[in-house]
């Protein structure tokens, strides 16, 4: 196998045609983004059970590597709600330093993938697996902001589904009015901010609805914990001071047996980081007329989550939210994305000490907005329209996503779903003999010779459907088949037509093919089946092969 490794950003190909009319509008996206991505890199971080800061750097060092060295002209990268409940997971099992482990390894892997030119491989996942985990994930991430939208007194929250909602309710008496009602104005100021540019005729209005509603949303919480003095939960109270810059690079200490160790949470980080970069960079593409490179997005994603750890962040990838932000603010390049990654970096330098009064309960409400449009729920009540088998998966990877963790619900959904394509593919599989009719027009009248149709794929699950071709039939004395109707051959079905010829010449039988074209013949070639069969046996055609006399 010849393989053939390109890197090449996307950035480069902008470089040589940018022009100064360019920058202009990505400067004014890239800084837009950098505000829309403010309130939402500390929010996503928190909810993981991080410190702040952690999604601040993430949205920084991984934002800048993905639009510096991905294949998409336009889309942004950084921490991402997909990640919250893995991370969290993983923090609460194996802590954050085996986390930053688990990132940079998944780095490497999605650089393999591009490497190898692999990325179009992710699109193969079925959407309903897709749909399942995308909306568990929503519910999971609506279940662990209840504890903050509510001001529960939880110390800590865990990660199993069962044991989380158990806390919740058992801390439900204590539930803080002044959170609640922090969380509420949040929540309604995000859903009724006006979301277009263009609808308002007035420039204040432009102006205004230019203005993210998550913006605003902190800027009020903070402003009503500040003057009012709310008794609430701050970022202050629970995490302390924000550091003014990126800490020093660090290396964590790595050995082989944690890393076998940390085998799943490896492929789960991967694995999302993957999917949710690559399904981003779709959108971005319906939204501009362009087309993404899926393998130099995967690398450029790789080597984000390679550096980002060692910064003190974790793991990204593409985000939809910024990047439709982004196309939407009359972003042009990856310029756009560097100057959203340099904006959220002049801000932290800046300005932070200013987030110790945002209120957790805040950033819950925006976290439930962000849970709800995460969610495709539609397609619930859509299910009635789609077969058994992809409601049996959708439904089921749902289910796992939300009472067990994404890599198992994955692992079941892929499962169900080669299962039931397996089956499908086997019924539609037929061996059949031929009618009288069809015998006459051939000139077969004799009794003792069998003549039959293979259509479909002959592989695995459709073997058993030749173990009854010679039962009950030692009278025969020829039996041809007609292949010219077989699209695929695997190596069992291969093995089953070698069993069949088996069987005939025993009874003294002859096996004649007909017709055999394409991967089958490939096949038959390659593993010697022609040569054990006999050339003279071949035919090109259903005619030719009952043309040719038989033996008595």
């Amino acid at each position: 196998m010849n393989i053939s490794f390109r890197f090449r950003p996307r950035l480069l190909d902008h470089l040589s045609s940018y022009r100064q009319q360019d920058l202009g509008h990505d400067i004014s996206a890239g800084i837009t983004v950098g505000i829309v991505a403010l309130p939402l890199a500390m929010a996503f971080a928190i909810a993981s059970g991080l410190p702040p800061q952690a999604g601040l750097i993430t949205a920084i060092v991984a934002g800048f590597l993905i639009s510096a060295l991905g294949g998409s002209s336009v889309q942004i990268g950084g921490p991402a709600g997909a990640f919250i409940v893995v991370v969290y997971s993983i923090v609460e099992r194996y802590g954050i330093a085996n986390l930053m482990i688990a990132t940079i390894c998944a780095g490497v892997l999605m650089i393999a993938i591009g490497l190898l030119r692999w990325g179009g491989l992710v699109r193969l996942i079925p959407v309903s697996i897709l749909i399942g985990f995308t909306n568990g994930i929503a519910v999971l991430i609506g279940l662990s902001q209840i504890k903050d939208f509510l001001g529960l007194q939880v110390q800590s929250m865990p990660a199993e589904f069962f044991a989380k909602m158990a806390t919740i309710v058992g801390a439900l008496p204590t539930a803080n009015p002044a959170a609640i009602a922090l969380s509420l104005v949040a929540l309604a100021t995000v859903v009724l901010w006006p979301k277009s540019y263009s609808a308002h005729s007035s420039l204040f209005g432009r102006l205004i609805a230019r203005l993210p509603g998550t913006l605003v949303a902190l800027v009020l919480g903070t402003l009503a914990v500040s003057v009012l003095e709310l008794p609430v939960a701050t970022i202050g109270t629970a995490f302390g001071e924000i550091p003014q810059g990126l800490p020093a690079f660090s290396l964590p200490e790595f050995d082989w047996d944690t890393v076998r160790y940390l085998f799943a949470p490896i492929l789960t980080i991967a694995f999302l980081g993957a999917v949710e970069s690559l399904l981003c960079a779709r959108v971005a593409d319906s939204m501009t007329r362009s087309k993404h490179d899926p393998n130099q997005e995967l690398m450029g994603q790789g080597i984000a989550n390679i550096v980002s750890p060692l910064f003190g962040g974790f793991c990204a990838t593409g985000t939809v939210a910024r990047t439709v932000t982004n196309i939407r603010a009359g972003g042009r390049s990856p310029i756009a994305g560097i100057i959203h990654a340099l904006t959220l970096l002049v801000i932290m330098l800046g300005a932070a000490p200013l987030a110790e009064n945002v209120p957790l309960a805040t950033l819950a409400g925006i976290l439930m907005f962000v849970a709800w449009n995460m969610g495709e729920w539609k397609e619930f009540s859509r299910l009635q329209n789609f077969s058994y088998a992809y409601r049996i998966i959708l439904l089921s990877t749902f289910v796992l996503t939300v009472v067990t963790d994404v890599t198992v619900a994955v692992e079941v959904g892929l499962f169900l779903a080669c299962m039931f394509y397996i089956t499908r593919m086997s019924a539609l599989t037929r061996v059949e003999p031929l009618t009288a009719q069809e015998r006459s027009a051939l000139g077969v009248t004799r009794g003792d010779i069998e003549v039959v149709r293979v259509v479909g794929s002959l592989f695995f699950g459709a073997i058993t459907k030749l173990e009854g071709l010679t039962h009950g039939h030692g009278s025969t004395k020829a039996m041809v088949m007609d292949l010219s109707a077989m699209i695929q051959l695997d190596a069992t079905g291969l093995e089953a037509l070698s069993d069949l010829q088996r069987r005939l010449a025993d009874h003294g039988a002859e096996l004649r093919i007909a017709g055999v074209t394409g991967q089958p013949l490939s096949l038959m070639e390659r593993s010697g089946f022609i040569e054990r069969v006999g050339k003279d046996r071949f035919y090109s055609s259903l005619t030719e092969a009952c043309a040719k006399g038989f033996a008595d």
